[in-house]
């Protein structure tokens, strides 16, 4: 029942430190830890990865009591590890910026193809050549904006993912199922 609880516990507390690491600070009011478990990770640079390791501990000494199959605790570990691997690639996307250079070329590009266009199109076009040339300037800048602003998904801006939703959802499907769940 204890190790039932832990889990029900620690897994929202995974995702809701994940969220906050991944904005670069942990809001410990979101985390229902005890006071032994507050003291092992309140000092820790990467919270999420010590809550992970207060897990396989919990695990491991699960196995020494040889309360459950070991394929349990080995689907229990592999679980964990989905933990750390889901985190990991959130901070390669958070840490992998569009790289400077092609930021730059992408602006050059822009800036000399919608200033030589007019040029092409006057023949077709005349002065609504100008027009054209706008509105496409228009078009490529906004998508360059808009790469520039999808560059940190985990903020708090409106154009990034809910991540604040997600974890409350995760929280309820969690305390859902393990509170639902028979206990053996």
């Amino acid at each position: 029942q204890e190790d039932h609880h832990f889990f029900e516990r620690m897994i929202p507390n995974f995702v809701f430190a994940a969220k906050e690491h991944l904005r670069k600070g942990v809001k410990f009011d979101e985390l229902r830890l005890n006071d032994e478990e507050f003291l092992l990770i309140k000092d820790r640079k990467h919270v999420p990865l010590g809550l992970v390791q207060l897990m396989y501990e919990r695990v491991n000494e699960m196995s020494k009591r040889e309360e459950m199959p070991a394929n349990t605790i080995l689907l229990l570990n592999e679980n964990i590890n989905s933990f750390l691997n889901s985190l990991g690639a959130c901070e390669r996307i958070k840490n992998t910026p569009i790289p400077y250079s092609y930021s730059i070329f992408l602006k050059k590009f822009i800036f000399v193809y919608v200033t030589t266009m007019p040029l092409a199109l006057v023949n077709s076009f005349g002065y609504f050549a100008s027009l054209i040339a706008t509105y496409i300037f228009y078009v490529l800048v906004s998508m360059e904006i808009l790469a520039e602003e999808i560059e940190d998904p985990f903020g708090k801006d409106a154009n990034d993912l809910p991540t604040d939703q997600l974890c409350q959802t995760i929280f309820n499907n969690v305390a859902e199922v393990l509170s639902t769940s028979p206990i053996e």
